[in-house]
């Protein structure tokens, strides 16, 4: 008999924040990728049905530009979100999230999310406590970061937060794995005109540095993507 193939739930938050190299990473190791969206471009409220999870083998929630506890602009549906992965991890499904769903899983898990001291926007390292998790580079872009539940461990972290966390099956990673040049110069290009002056950063250096760590960013992904479906989600 053929082997049935594999189903990974992806929930893209954003219209241009699509699930990019990971999804194309996980087609190529079997898996069919069914993408809910869940906003549409000029909204942040969404009534979208989120799937019931216990029928997929795997669940990837993306990031978003909003916080998890921003609910004057999400209020119509993270709460829909965070009963979704909760039934999830509760039906032993793997979950890996990303950015944002990183944090809305670790808030599920009984953790939290809060402001982080200083935004980390651009390339970093990192240093993980497992040998089978690459120290990056890795690109990211965030503005929180996330708390873990007591039972949650942590793998990797930066002096602003926790970068890399396990949780049974379930994993989440604070940076973009799934990003290649073109997605972060969109990003730049459509934020607002004051936004990078705001936080302090310079956008140039972040976008040319695609080019230097192309190769190494590759090679850490898919480092990545199998340590978490053949150790973690396994």
């Amino acid at each position: 008999m053929p082997l049935m193939s594999r189903t990974a739930l992806v929930i893209q938050h954003e219209p241009d924040g699509p699930v990019g190299l990971i999804g194309e990473d996980l087609v190529r190791r079997g898996y069919e990728l069914a993408v809910v969206q869940v906003k549409e471009h000029g909204s942040s409220s969404s009534s979208v049905v989120f799937p019931d999870p216990s029928l997929f083998d795997l669940v990837v929630p993306l990031g978003s530009i909003h916080s998890v506890h921003d609910v004057g602009a999400i209020g119509s549906w993270i709460h829909r979100e965070l009963e979704m992965l909760e039934v999830a991890v509760a039906a032993g499904v793997p979950v890996f999230g990303i950015c944002f769903g990183a944090q809305a899983l670790a808030q599920a898990l009984g953790g939290s999310v809060e402001r982080a001291p200083r935004p980390e926007i651009g390339w970093l390292d990192i240093v993980p406590t497992e040998t089978s998790l690459p120290a990056g580079p890795w690109f990211t872009w965030h503005l929180d970061r996330f708390v873990l539940p007591p039972a949650a461990t942590p793998l990797a972290q930066t002096e602003v937060c926790t970068q890399i966390y396990r949780f049974g099956v379930s994993a989440g990673v604070q940076f973009h794995p799934e990003v290649d040049a073109a997605r972060v110069r969109h990003w730049v290009e459509h934020s607002p005109p004051a936004y990078f002056d705001a936080l302090g950063v310079d956008p140039l250096p972040m976008l040319e540095a695609f080019d230097q760590h192309a190769a190494a960013a590759e090679r850490n992904r898919n480092l990545l993507v199998d340590w978490f479906l053949e150790e973690v989600a396994a």
